[in-house]
């Protein structure tokens, strides 16, 4: 059954065992909640041509919604950033699974990100909440919730909002979400948005059997939309999106200089992974990676600003006159139908992932 409001999306009739399911492993999909799949829509209906836009997941792991930027802006690039390292690493094995080469995964604190002024294209902040909306599926959440947790994630999600808003464009997107049902969250935080910055609220358009509320913020009629499990199949979930009407003025970036291939690794890499010149190859340690030539000037700026946990895919090592390919190559949507091939049953696909002989 596909989700409504995401063309890529459909319901399971069941929960299967993901770590059972080699094709899980392999990065053929990733599983997501129904409501968050609404960014799709956003993006559809704000940023219409997604070729050659920059666009920020300010809050990623696990990686669902970075997952799905990857797959709307795919002439695109996108920063995936999470905050707290242990996430950060979780947020890099999602992104290795799903394969692409357009996508920077950082390890920064949203203040990192005032150096980058005016450069996003679009900004996505699924914000840390109070969790009140997965009250019905996280019992955890229902103990864990608070008036005061609350008001110290309403805080919290302003600084967050500030500490980026300098990096986005001049008519750029800036899509915020939660997983909350309180107004200090939603409603009376588009509010300060609207107070605090340069931003106009972008209605969207939703269909009558969807049964997606359509709400206003009370001071400026900012449009929210939230999503009751009772009313659809999805848990709580709130969002909402804004386009930047100014900007200052553009500034000149530093750079982080990449180690070239020498002229012998970069043959020896061609011969192996024979890409056309829309992409370029660089080394970081003894691991060579390769990424879109296009983006490579851009990887190149972020590196001096950020910390950068993983860029486009990384091809392997050199050896002596051997490449000993890495485990992101056979994940990855790069065009590998020069390499042989074996096919393997599912018991043979799973004693291969537990490490087994065959």
């Amino acid at each position: 059954m596909p989700v409504p409001w995401c063309i890529q999306g459909s319901y399971l009739a069941k929960r299967p065992s993901f770590t059972l399911d080699p094709a899980f492993h392999a990065g053929a999909y990733y599983v997501q909640e129904a409501s968050s799949m609404f960014l799709y829509t956003v993006l559809q209906q704000t940023i219409a041509e997604p070729k050659g836009k920059k666009v920020l997941d300010l809050c990623a792991a696990p990686g669902g919604k970075s997952t799905l930027l990857a797959s709307y802006f795919t002439d695109g690039l996108v920063v995936s950033n999470e905050v707290i390292k242990s996430r950060a690493a979780v947020l890099v094995e999602n992104i290795t699974k799903w394969g692409s080469d357009n996508v920077i995964v950082t390890n920064n604190d949203p203040s990192s990100f005032q150096s980058l002024e005016n450069y996003f294209d679009a900004i996505v902040i699924d914000a840390p909440c109070s969790g009140s909306g997965l009250f019905r599926r996280d019992s955890e959440a229902v103990k864990e919730w608070s008036i005061d947790n609350v008001n110290l994630c309403s805080h919290r999600q302003q600084r967050i909002i500030a500490d980026v808003y300098a990096s986005l464009k001049e008519d750029g997107i800036l899509i915020y979400s939660t997983c909350s049902y309180s107004k200090e969250e939603d409603e009376q935080l588009l509010d300060w948005i609207v107070d605090e910055f340069d931003m106009q609220s972008l209605p969207l358009q939703t269909k009558d059997e969807w049964h997606i509320v359509e709400v206003q913020s009370d001071k400026q009629k900012a449009s929210g939309y939230r999503f009751y499990p009772y009313l659809l199949k999805g848990e709580g979930f709130f969002i909402a999106a804004f386009k930047k009407k100014h900007a200052g003025n553009t500034i000149r970036y530093k750079e982080h200089s990449l180690t070239k291939l020498s002229k012998q690794e970069e043959q020896a890499v061609h011969n192996y992974l024979p890409l056309s010149a829309a992409y370029q190859f660089f080394k970081q340690g003894e691991s060579i990676k390769v990424m879109p030539e296009q983006w490579i000037k851009d990887l190149q700026v972020l590196a001096k600003y950020l910390y950068i946990k993983k860029a486009g895919i990384e091809l392997g090592a050199i050896k002596g006159k051997d490449i000993i390919p890495h485990h992101e190559l056979a994940l990855s949507l790069l065009p590998l139908h020069h390499f042989p091939t074996i096919s393997l049953n599912e018991m043979q696909a799973l004693q291969y992932l537990r490490k087994m002989k065959l």
